[in-house]
């Protein structure tokens, strides 16, 4: 399969595979919008030549939406290859190219983050051990911080300090949130709804930059959402499932 490397010149024509196919749709706008600000960071968006459910996505750890310290280091923030163009040797194409390019610019390695077992819009650790990579750190309630070092010295990654401190103090709902994952433009108003119908106190936090992102209190700050304090989950929820969420934290 072909690899096509996005840019600042086909941002705009090409499909992001993840999203609804319409460039009209606000999600497409915001994850469009939020990557044409990171390319110049050193983002990038790796995708096969289809229409479908098949990239890699990955930027220098300096400047990784995520609380993760790891200095030299790249960090994965989505992987993604689904329905008919997985089992096709398609994800292997994905992290080979990712690794070829990360150590053509002398990273000392690579950092995902996952889980014990696959996890909703955290990348499937059972394919990411077999591809060397092992567990550096761990943040509870269920995240792993995978590592594959391409330098023979390279220091493992760790969770930045931000994780292992209390919750937001908020009462109810507290949402932190990113257009780092298109999901969010559309299901972070939709739960927000779901609350205020249920008379939850609902806040949410969009996170802006890297640096607000890195101060996250919870280790995937693209969509995670505490209550009273508690972390709850990583799911991008829908409204149903945002109702029976309530119902068993509130009933």
């Amino acid at each position: 399969m072909e690899l096509v490397r996005i840019t600042a010149d086909n941002l705009e024509k090409e499909h992001i595979c993840c999203a609804i196919a319409s460039a009209r749709d606000p999600q497409v706008a915001a994850k469009k919008a939020w990557l044409a600000a990171r390319l110049a960071e050193g983002l990038v968006f790796l995708k096969g030549n289809v229409r479908g459910k098949c990239f890699i996505e990955y930027l220098p750890a300096e400047c990784a939406w995520a609380p993760v310290e790891a200095p030299g280091a790249a960090v994965i923030d989505c992987f993604w290859v689904s329905g008919q163009l997985q089992g096709q040797g398609n994800a292997t194409l994905l992290l080979n190219a990712c690794i070829d390019d990360c150590r053509a610019k002398g990273k000392t390695g690579l950092a995902v983050l996952s889980s014990p077992k696959k996890r909703p819009f955290l990348s499937d650790p059972d394919y990411l051990r077999r591809r060397g990579f092992t567990v550096a750190d761990r943040a509870a309630p269920w995240f792993e911080l995978l590592w594959l070092p391409l330098k023979p010295d390279a220091a493992p990654p760790r969770f930045s300090p931000s994780v292992r401190g209390p919750g937001p103090a908020a009462p109810g709902f507290v949402l932190y949130y990113s257009h780092q994952c298109p999901y969010t433009a559309k299901y972070v108003p939709v739960v927000r709804a779901v609350a205020e119908a249920a008379g939850v106190p609902f806040q949410e936090v969009q996170l802006k930059s890297a640096a607000e992102a890195q101060a996250c209190p919870a280790p995937w700050p693209t969509y995670s959402l505490f209550y009273n304090g508690a972390f709850v989950t990583n799911e991008i929820l829908s409204a149903k499932k945002m109702v029976q969420l309530i119902g068993e934290l509130c009933g």
